[in-house]
């Protein structure tokens, strides 16, 4: 008999009712040999069900340069999920907002002329059509329908909180039908009526996205889609975090612990997240309100389970209330897991990025800065370089579409640090003589991934640098997307106060998870081992940086840290915990 499965007034699956309890865990945000961990630990809580993300732009970093491998390999994930018994609901590209960096999107659509993102435009779709001749016919095969544990696929994400453009999603589901998928299609979005209506799309079925109040949320989307099942898509147990917040995001459990039960009385769950992760490298996303808000690198989300997969108090009390809906089955844990300090680290050698500069990149020359787009680069800094000959005193600098920040250097001396809002500031300095050198250092810090101002997110200088109150011209541009940190040439010189790069190197006997403690440094970014495992900057909440077992090896490891702001200290430290803030 054929697996089938139908969205009636229930979930039919061969027949039979199946209520989903599922719960969110974005593979591109584990390391793969956890995955296995992490779905286990998901089944132990109650749930059925795993849902997961496509990031279009880790599988399409460069146009037509495509990754399903290792950390990206999405067939493996579906594969552990379906040996465990769980079911998959796909939400695939292209937009998947996920506080992923710009929202999954691969930077290079930047670069298309006439391009508009999540609308009917040819170019948009072009490019969504040969992503999707890659991606679909690897999913076709793991559908439900065909023997596979994939349940349904979303069209888009809450696109009624950005548009209404009902050709756009039709043509998005049309591509996928031609493609070969056969299971149902589904829509999220949040509950409010214009939300609702364009976001929707005909003949599919559409959820909500909602973090309380789950009975009222339910009665608001049940007015708009009737009699059909009930099902938040992403129930907010959590939060994230952005820099310089404060402190670290909690969500309260008791609100969440009675919304879960009133929608498992009525209908189907999601949590977002069950298990948060990682924005390892520079793959953190970026909110926009008045000025730009970088999340950190840690997407704890205060999940059911932490960022290193702990099981929480949430995670707890959470099976409770499942319990009271399905037998919560017995569950071997198979992977071992350890947290471990490896103590106090000091610095074995030091290297300064200007120092460094011509081993780490080739400049391009032009008479006006090109973004970091242009340069054919993603993520990471640009640092652009000019002579200026106006004179010992400059009585301003101003960065005209500068993204997202920029530290200015004139002579070699740091002589301001401004952010996106500050960038058309007028400050000025001297040189030391009539002739002198101009560097700036600009940094992308996670494009946006929610909301209008996502089609604006060209990084570095993206018009012009006025010196006196006119273009400065001539410029040399060094791209520094630092994808092979072992060009830094630690023989070279090294001068305090100005960006550079540490290398330290530890023994471990044993391999586990470990959380790395940087306070003292000011900004910047690690590598473990040559893998970026993220960001670091002491205007907080996030303290100490994940890093998990797997990428270490017994015996010596290497960590390298660049730091952008001139801020450093003697020693680094290996915790067995972790600091959030």
């Amino acid at each position: 008999m054929e697996n089938r499965i139908e969205i009636k007034d229930e979930i039919y699956v061969n027949g039979e009712k199946l209520q989903i309890i599922s719960g969110s865990i974005h593979y591109f945000r584990v390391v793969p040999e956890y995955w296995r961990d992490r779905l286990e630990k998901l089944k132990a809580m109650g749930c059925n069900t795993v849902e997961t993300y496509v990031a279009w732009n880790v599988h399409e970093p460069y146009e037509g340069e495509f990754h399903f491998e290792g950390e990206y390999d999405l067939c493996r994930f579906m594969e552990l999920a379906q040996e465990l018994g769980l079911y998959v609901i796909l939400r695939p590209s292209p937009y998947i907002c996920a506080e992923w960096e710009f929202g999954g999107f691969p930077a290079w659509l930047l670069t298309k002329p006439g391009i508009r993102l999540r609308c009917n435009n040819k170019v948009y779709l072009d490019c969504v059509e040969r992503y999707y001749d890659k991606l679909i016919p690897m999913i076709v095969p793991y559908q439900f329908t065909k023997g596979g544990p994939v349940l349904m696929l979303q069209i888009e994400n809450e696109y009624g909180s950005y548009g209404n453009d009902k050709e756009y999603l039709n043509a998005l589901k049309t591509m996928m039908v031609e493609r070969g998928i056969e299971i149902p299609f589904v829509t999220s979005d949040g509950t409010d009526d214009h939300m609702l209506a364009d976001g929707g799309v005909e003949d599919v079925w559409q959820t909500a996205n909602f973090g309380s109040k789950g009975s009222e949320r339910f009665d608001e989307l049940e007015s708009v889609i009737g009699n059909q099942p009930l099902m938040c898509m992403e129930f907010w147990d959590g939060w994230f975090d952005h820099w310089g917040q404060g402190e670290h995001k909690v969500v309260g459990l008791e609100d969440h612990r009675k919304s879960l039960e009133d929608m498992l009385n009525r209908g189907h769950v999601n949590f977002y997240m069950f298990h948060g992760g990682t924005n390892f490298g520079f793959m953190n996303g970026s909110n926009y309100d008045g000025k730009l808000l970088p999340d950190v690198t840690s997407y704890d989300y205060d999940a059911p389970l932490s960022e290193d997969g702990q099981i929480t108090e949430k995670y707890l009390e959470f099976q409770k209330v499942i319990s009271k809906f399905r037998e919560i089955p017995e569950v071997e844990f198979t992977t071992p897991i350890t947290r471990k300090s490896y103590g106090t680290l000091q610095v074995q050698e030091k290297a300064g990025l200007f120092d460094t500069l011509d081993t780490l990149s080739t400049p391009v020359r032009e008479a006006m800065p090109l973004s970091m787009e242009e340069l054919g680069q993603n993520y990471g800094y640009v640092l652009y370089r000019s002579t200026i000959t106006r004179g010992k005193e400059i009585r301003s600098c101003e960065i005209r579409g500068g993204a997202d920040r920029a530290i200015l250097f004139a002579d070699g001396k740091q002589v301001d640090i401004r952010n996106d809002y500050e960038m058309d500031r007028t400050t000025g300095f001297e040189l030391e003589n009539e002739q002198g050198n101009l560097d700036i250092l600009m940094e992308n810090m996670g494009r946006v991934n929610y909301g209008p101002e996502i089609e604006l997110q060209k990084k570095g200088i993206t018009h012009g640098v006025l010196v006196n109150g006119t273009f400065h011209m001539g410029w040399d541009m060094y791209p520094l997307p630092l994808e092979d940190i072992s060009k830094v040439d630690f023989a070279r010189d090294y001068e305090e106060g100005l960006p550079a790069f540490y290398k330290f190197t530890f023994d471990a006997g044993e391999t586990g998870d470990t959380f790395l403690d940087v306070t003292g440094f000011g900004k910047g970014c690690v590598f473990v081992n040559g893998k970026n495992i993220g960001r670091f900057w002491e205007a907080g909440p996030q303290r100490r940086l994940y890093i998990p077992g797997p990428l270490l090896r017994e015996g010596t490891n290497e960590i390298i840290l660049f730091e952008t702001d001139g801020k450093s200290v003697e020693t680094i430290c290996l915790m067995d915990t972790p600091d959030l803030g």
